[in-house]
Order: structure tokens, then C-alpha cells, then sequence
């Protein structure tokens, strides 16, 4: 299933959103116009769980390894980030963005602390997102391309189904990988962890009662 766009408006403009998008759009240009030094890019600012380091943490958040790894993240910060930004107000936002990729990432590294493979990608901030909006928007609706044998099919469909699924698969994928030889690839538990935290932060969120304050809207 790909997601393109859910049905809610916001009443603010996500500006956070944005910078958080421009900006790992413009560190994969970066890496892709330097693709001759990317074992030292790597290196340098990559997560490496065996060689930890706090700077890399952040860093390492806002690197891909494709396009595809690249626009596939961005496409679901894009969808769902600006509702949260509006829950959560800008700094509210921010915060809670960079804490679930750094919660993400802590359940990676537990998990398999001796990886020497670099960890990157903005994945386990944006599943925290993902988890913070099925809490916080359960009854959205999101359209979404579904494949039907050789085609695929725009069907609105509720975010609690959508994201739903994407955690079972994260969460089936990541036990899996347990005990499985240490070769790269997606990190599962880096997302679960993300998702895990959003769920937990959109819970206190929701239980304070805070909403978004009155403003022209603008759709998603």
C-alpha cells in the first residue's frame, strides 16, 4: 500500500514540517554530489552501534542510502507530519520529532550493540509520527493506492488500517531478523521503537486535551 495524502486539515502551517523535509532533501543531494567520498560520509556521520556516538545519533537522521529509502520517508513526513505539528505546535513538534528518532535508534542499538553497520535514515523519527497520528486521529481517512493483482487501486482508507498494518509488518519483520546473521538492511526495530514512543507521546498528548488554535485551513 502507498499512502498519498489523508483528509484532514490543519490550522497552521507546518513550517517545521517543511524545514524537516528541505532539509533531508538537501542532505541526500549532498551525498549524491559526493558519491566518491561516501565511505567517509558514512564514516563520519552515520550511526555505528559498536562505535557509538551522540553527535551521530542526530546526524545520522537526516542521511539516506536511495532515493527510494529517501522519498518513501519523506512521502509519509509529508502526509502526517503537518497534522502533528499542528497538534503539538512548532518547538512542541521539533522536540518530539528529534526525540522519537533518538528513541528509535536506542531500541536499534539494545537490540545489537555490536553492529559495525552503519545506521541512517529519518525512519524511526517519522514512525514516531506515525504512532503519535494513529493515536491522535484514529477515525482519518487516507488515500491509498492498493495493488489488486496487476493493478492498484486509490481507496480511502482508514489511517488505524494503514498504519495499523505498516506496524504489524515492521513489528513481524523485526522479530524475524532476531538471531539472523548481522547484514544490513532495513532496521525493524528502529522503527518499532519510533513507533512505540509516538504512541506513548500522542496518548499524553490526547489525555491533556490539547488541540490545534483556530486558523484558516489548508489541506494535507
Amino acid at each position: 500500500m502507498i499512502p498519498i495524502r489523508d483528509n484532514l486539515k490543519t490550522h497552521r502551517t507546518p513550517i517545521v514540517n517543511y524545514a524537516l523535509i528541505g532539509i533531508n532533501v538537501l542532505v541526500f543531494l549532498w551525498m549524491f554530489l559526493n558519491t566518491g567520498n561516501l565511505e567517509q560520509i558514512y564514516s563520519q556521520y552515520a550511526l555505528v552501534p559498536a562505535d557509538f556516538s551522540i553527535i551521530n545519533l542526530f546526524t545520522s537522521m537526516f542521511m539516506h542510502g536511495g532515493w527510494m529509502h529517501m522519498i518513501g520517508n519523506m512521502l509519509y513526513l509529508w502526509i502526517f507530519g503537518d497534522n502533528i505539528e499542528d497538534r503539538m505546535g512548532h518547538i512542541g513538534f521539533l522536540l518530539f520529532y528529534l526525540a522519537g528518532g533518538v528513541a528509535a535508534a536506542m531500541l536499534q542499538v539494545a537490540i545489537n550493540p555490536s553492529s559495525t553497520i552503519p545506521m541512517v535514515g529519518a525512519s524511526g523519527a517519522i514512525a514516531a509520527v506515525l504512532g503519535a497520528y494513529l493515536v491522535l486521529y484514529p477515525q482519518s481517512r487516507v488515500y491509498t493506492f492498493v495493488p489488486i493483482g496487476f493493478f492498484t487501486r486509490l481507496t480511502l482508507m482508514p489511517a488505524i488500517v494503514v498504519l495499523g498494518l505498516w506496524f504489524l509488518l515492521q513489528l513481524f519483520s523485526g522479530v524475524g531478523s532476531l538471531g539472523a546473521p548481522d547484514q544490513g538492511g532495513t532496521a525493524y526495530f528502529a522503527h518499532i521503537g519510533g513507533f512505540v514512543f509516538g504512541l506513548v507521546v500522542g496518548w499524553l498528548v490526547k489525555k491533556r486535551g490539547r488541540e490545534p488554535q483556530p486558523a484558516p485551513p489548508t489541506w494535507s
